[in-house]
């Protein structure tokens, strides 16, 4: 019995530093860095790797950048807002037209659109394109056939909705 869990924990330790090793190798690769930050979050292990992950995300945000499309805009904004760094809610002014609606164009990118709804809910009293993108993206979300999305996705939109 002792070394079972003698075994186990020598292997759990072995698999925290694959990813703390991984954590490195992305970390000059925003796009995948915020992928694989938002994978541990999902999975519930990022408490392990706290220290790894606020310096990653200081990294992001001392090197912000605002040129991505809808679901690496709003997993930014989600990230950062979560572990505390200031980012305005202007950053999502690119997909709002001139009458202050969200482009049409972006309904037909879900996993955007689900982006967005999970970073909505990090809003503030003054976020008011975020007040916008919540309403917008649970009418959208509403609107979708969840069962004609790929798995992982048309789950996560059902679980979104809940």
């Amino acid at each position: 019995m002792q070394e079972t869990k003698a075994l186990k924990s020598k292997q759990l330790e072995e698999l925290k530093e694959e990813v703390r090793k991984e954590l490195l190798v992305v970390a000059d690769k925003s796009l995948e860095l915020l992928d694989f930050i938002d994978v541990t979050q999902r999975l519930s292990v990022a408490y392990h790797f706290e220290e790894e992950i606020e310096n990653a995300l200081q990294k992001v945000y001392d090197n912000y950048n605002d040129d991505f499309d809808l679901y690496y805009t709003s997993l930014q904004f989600r990230l950062l807002r979560q572990h505390g760094f200031f980012i305005p809610h202007d950053v999502f002014n690119k997909f709002i037209d001139k009458k202050g609606n969200f482009h049409e164009c972006i309904k037909s990118d879900i996993q955007g659109i689900l982006s967005l709804y999970e970073a909505s809910h990090l809003r503030m009293k003054v976020d008011l394109t975020l007040d916008k993108a919540l309403e917008f993206n649970t009418s959208c979300l509403k609107s979708v056939d969840a069962t004609q999305l790929s798995k992982p996705l048309g789950g996560q939109v059902l679980h979104a909705l809940e």
